[in-house]
């Protein structure tokens, strides 16, 4: 049963990250995107300058969430 559920939401996970980016690619070549009603470059970019921001606090937690997006892959 547990195994059914996180493979669910490493699915679901595989698939926003695959919209994700999407719509990077999209709104890099075309600019704004209809379908895509956030600016999603632009939110990435604020992610990326608040975690430099932060330091070495940044670089953790950057640790963190590759190590997270990383850990069923091998």
């Amino acid at each position: 049963m547990l195994d059914k559920i996180k493979g669910l939401l490493s699915g679901v996970t595989d698939l926003a990250l695959t919209f994700l980016l999407l719509g990077i690619v999209l709104q890099v070549v075309f600019g704004s995107v209809p379908f895509f009603p956030a600016d999603v470059v632009g939110n990435l970019v604020a992610l990326v300058g608040s975690l430099g921001d932060a330091g070495v606090v940044g670089l953790i937690a950057i640790g963190v969430i590759y190590w997270l997006a990383n850990r069923g892959k091998k």
